[in-house]
């Protein structure tokens, strides 16, 4: 089944889609599909089953058990060519046993039997029997006593999907496939924005990150060039009227896990991380409560997607906790504190107020972030470096009396984190600032890799990398000419924009 044109990249995940639909014979097969809201998951299944000829339902957000057993045997009748009043069911073993048959005969047409139920969650917190029923349906089939076919369960609530496959659950090993759907990269949603401009491009990714689902929730269409960034922000994100206000977005994407209650207290932990604060002792002690009371609340916000664990990659030492996703981190560091202006209509002002905080504590973390995901999805074609495993790093170096924080390292592939003598592939610095990474940012990174080579790491070998939004000086361009060892990559090359052919990496030696 060949992708449909309107579906941008996606392609892994389309054809481990289409391999779930054509494998595996005529019972029933089941498949979970989950991911934060706004990343497509709807989008993509809706064009599946356009494709295959399959039937999709979506359930509603607080409908009781009767009107969502009414919309699915109105579903099923308009699947099946008749009229919605023709399917008259209140048996939920019935319906989806109708449901299955009926997508099992369209499917003899051409196509593929596929049932597809969108935001599964909403139906469990009236019909918890749901996947117990499901279990029934899916061993009964493979004793051939009941309906074969494909059956996609879709949500958004990634806690509660995530719950299904665990433990003694009723849906523990009859899932064979388990997609959770990310964010697109920053190169995709370049392209999603139709935005040729790498600084623009930077600048809005890291407000919004790759939720393919803000496109189309925009009032106005990217500026033509940074220069009308802010205000394109205050038009579309700080009013108050819209729909992506990001304070409104960011309840909304609280209200999806079911867990979160009183959010009043998650607000302030999001805040906290945003801020800086990185451990749970750090949270802990900027919002006045025990380290012990933060636990579940960290456990929530971490299974839901809104925070990142992050381990040393060289080091035994306690993870670091960040925001994963951007527009929560603009919420809490510029929405939030400026709410009361931005009631106001003050947007012009916040802005400008915020800019100091937008420069140091959203693109600094951003750039980071994205030199780590150019090392992982794109050193190997664009700079001949194959990387491992990809992160951070703290370094002593006794000798020398400093500490050392590494904003991007990889191992070897095939080394794993955390062990004596990792092989180093990749050592390098990012730096959002307006400064032009000079000689002495090379130097730098010449010594850590002498100190971790000292410590025992096998990393004389390994490539040196400087990454600039706001490019390097000449000197330290001449200097990388000479050598093969170093890659100075800034925004251009981040997004894949410099002039030159894939698998050649001496334009990125060579820099802007």
């Amino acid at each position: 089944m060949e992708k449909p044109g309107h579906v941008l990249d996606r392609d892994a995940q389309w054809t481990a889609l289409v391999r779930f639909l054509e494998r595996g014979g005529q019972p029933l097969r089941i498949g979970l599909v989950s991911g934060r809201r706004r990343h497509g998951k709807s989008f993509l299944l809706r064009a599946l089953c356009d494709v295959a000829g399959g039937l999709y339902i979506t359930a509603v957000q607080e409908e009781g058990t009767r009107a969502a057993q009414h919309r699915f045997c109105a579903a099923i009748a308009r699947h099946a060519g008749l009229p919605e009043s023709a399917v008259r069911l209140d048996d939920w073993e019935q319906i989806l046993t109708t449901a299955l048959q009926v997508v099992a005969r369209r499917a003899e047409a051409g196509g593929a039997p596929l049932l597809v139920i969108d935001e599964f969650p909403y139906l469990l917190t009236h019909s918890p029997q749901l996947p117990s029923l499901l279990q029934h349906l899916y061993d009964s089939s493979q004793a051939d006593r009941a309906p074969g076919g494909r059956l996609i369960l879709c949500g958004s609530a990634m806690s509660v999907m995530h719950e299904l496959l665990s433990g003694t659950k009723p849906l523990r090993g009859r899932a064979v496939l388990d997609m959770r759907l990310g964010p697109f990269s920053h190169r995709q949603a370049a392209a999603l924005w139709g935005i040729d401009d790498p600084q623009l491009a930077f600048q809005l990714h890291a407000v919004l990150g790759g939720a393919s689902g803000y496109r189309q929730l925009v009032q106005d269409d990217p500026p033509a060039g940074i220069d009308g960034f802010g205000d394109w922000v205050v038009d579309n994100l700080f009013d108050i009227d819209l729909g992506l206000f990001t304070r409104n977005e960011t309840e909304y994407l609280l209200r999806e896990d079911p867990r979160i209650t009183n959010r009043v207290v998650y607000y302030e932990v999001l805040s906290a991380v945003a801020a800086g604060a990185t451990t749970p002792s750090k949270i802990g002690g900027l919002i006045g409560r025990e380290r012990t009371a933060l636990a579940h609340i960290l456990d929530v916000l971490l299974s839901s997607g809104y925070l990142r664990r992050e381990d040393d990659l060289l080091r035994q030492r306690k993870p670091t906790i960040t925001v994963a996703d951007p527009i929560i981190r603009f919420n809490q560091l510029i929405t939030v504190p400026y709410t009361d202006l931005l009631e106001r209509r003050e947007g012009q002002q916040v802005w400008q107020a915020a800019a100091p905080t937008f420069a140091s504590q959203i693109l600094g973390p951003h750039f980071e972030e994205l030199a780590r995901d150019w090392v992982r999805l794109h050193a190997a074609d664009e700079a001949g470096i194959t990387a491992g495993a990809v992160g951070t790093t703290d370094i002593h170096d006794t000798e020398g009396r400093a500490k050392h924080a590494l904003d991007v390292v990889a191992l070897t592939p095939g080394d794993k984190p955390r062990t004596p003598k990792a092989r180093i592939a990749l050592l390098g610095e990012a730096k959002a600032t307006v400064r032009r990474r000079g000689v002495e940012d090379l130097e730098r990174l010449e010594h850590i890799r002498t100190v971790l080579d000292s410590q025992g790491h096998a990393s004389a070998d390994a490539a040196l990398a400087l990454f600039s939004q706001h490019g390097f000086t000449a000197p330290l361009r001449e200097a990388a000419v000479r050598r093969d060892d170093v890659h100075l990559i800034d925004l251009a090359a981040l997004y894949g924009r410099n002039d030159h052919q894939p698998g050649s990496h001496d334009a990125l030696r060579h820099g802007p």
